[in-house]
């Protein structure tokens, strides 16, 4: 009967041994009191209090910890537009006493000086300047946090904008802009090789109007060329140049003659063909060469008069 009354006691001894003995994680501090004042910081390990006499007051992590806060203002010039604003902080292990007896929110504590930090600065900025100068506003949140936060026994290790997220109609506005813009850059680089085939287009152009007439002269020079070695081949042979120049005519209008017969897909062309064609034809040519040498000379006699009178 004895040894059934000892196993109460036993397991009652047990619970009371467990209670003298609590762990602490690690990165983790946990504040003790006795009688309900405060005794001492526990960091991780086992630890040992006394039941009933001592109790955990609270635990704090010291790891890096991050709060998000989300503050809407309104820019210089009257847009209202939301920040997400990150500040990472931790609690100083030197400092365990200060971080938790000292603030009762620390979160609240520290969302109080980010909306009062950002809603002083970006009101003097405009909504493109608030994209690029972002970072001193990240800046100016830690600087304040800093100096506040130092004292409560938290150290902030960095603050970041995260987002910055304007009215829906300023954002549809500003891609309606951003796309205006770029059609106009697309447009002058559409005009601009426009332009560069055009004048590439005018220089080839030119080029072959260069090489077009640089042949036809290379062929009239080779054409005289020939027409005065035959006229000189017949002169040999005891005819005269205009009967040389005549035959020459003739022959090359059969030579003409022949060469359109000889296309299966020519066009229906015209052109005298009896022998008294030719003759007619360096007629006229002689005529308008001999009318023209006579008007030339006509008019070097007159300016060679009106020079001898002044």
């Amino acid at each position: 009967m004895g040894n059934y009354f000892l196993i109460p006691i036993a397991f009652v001894a047990l619970i009371i041994l467990f209670k003298f003995f609590f762990i602490v994680k690690q990165q983790t501090a946990v504040a003790v009191e006795r009688f309900g004042r405060f005794h001492s910081i526990r960091n991780s390990g086992l630890q040992m209090k006394i039941p009933i006499v001592d109790r955990i007051a609270g635990r704090l992590s010291l790891k890096i910890q991050q709060l998000d806060v989300i503050v809407e203002t309104k820019t210089l010039d009257d847009v209202f537009v939301k920040l997400k604003v990150s500040v990472q902080y931790v609690v100083i292990r030197e400092k365990v006493y200060d971080a938790f007896y000292k603030l009762e929110y620390p979160h609240d504590q520290i969302t109080s000086y980010v909306f009062d930090v950002v809603r002083a600065e970006v009101p003097k900025m405009k909504l493109d300047d608030v994209f690029v100068k972002k970072d001193d506003i990240a800046i100016a949140v830690k600087a304040e946090l800093q100096d506040a936060m130092l004292d409560y026994g938290f150290d902030i290790i960095k603050t970041l904008v995260t987002d910055i997220d304007p009215d829906a109609q300023v954002k549809a506005a500003m891609n309606r802009i951003n796309a205006s813009e770029r059609e106009k850059i697309a447009a002058q680089f559409e005009g601009d090789a426009q332009r560069i085939l055009i004048v590439e287009k005018a220089k080839a152009e030119a080029e072959s109007k260069r090489l077009q007439g640089q042949g036809i002269a290379d062929q009239r020079r080779e054409i005289a060329r020939g027409l005065e070695e035959s006229v000189e081949v017949l002169n040999k042979v005891g005819i005269n140049s205009q009967e040389a120049s005549a035959l020459i005519v003739v022959t090359q209008h059969y030579d003409t003659l022949q060469a359109i017969g000889e296309e299966t897909d020519t066009n229906l062309i015209l052109l005298p063909n009896s022998p008294q064609a030719g003759s007619d034809m360096l007629n006229n040519m002689v005529a308008s060469f001999t009318a023209s040498n006579q008007i030339g000379e006509a008019m070097r006699r007159k300016q060679d008069e009106k020079n001898s009178d002044s």
